[in-house]
């Protein structure tokens, strides 16, 4: 069984354990803590992309949203720069969504 297998099995247990009425201060400390940690390296890890993608915001006078949807329909050639940006917005998008499920 795979690491991230395992991983959703023990949180399974402890979701089971919960929903009969368990409770522990120590397994909620933890789990806050972890869920608190995750969402800091995913910050991190959109304020990153944000910043490189600002250089191609800068350098194209167009946000990347709008890059985004441009290049999808062919409307702006495809030099490697445009690959490496729309590669960046889609790294974002799906950090962005993985913030979005910590943060609920």
């Amino acid at each position: 069984m795979a690491i991230a297998e395992q991983t959703l099995t023990k949180i399974q247990s402890l979701a089971r354990l919960y929903e009969a009425g368990y409770s522990s201060k120590t397994v909620d400390a933890t789990i806050a803590k972890l869920v608190d940690m995750e969402r800091s390296r995913l910050q991190a890890e959109a304020d990153n992309l944000l910043g490189q993608m600002r250089h191609f915001e800068a350098t194209y006078k167009m946000t990347s949203a709008a890059f985004y949807r441009r290049f999808q329909t062919g409307e702006l050639g495809d030099d490697a720069d445009l690959f490496e940006w729309s590669a960046l917005y889609q790294m974002w998008v799906a950090v962005e969504s993985q913030l979005q499920t910590v943060r609920d």
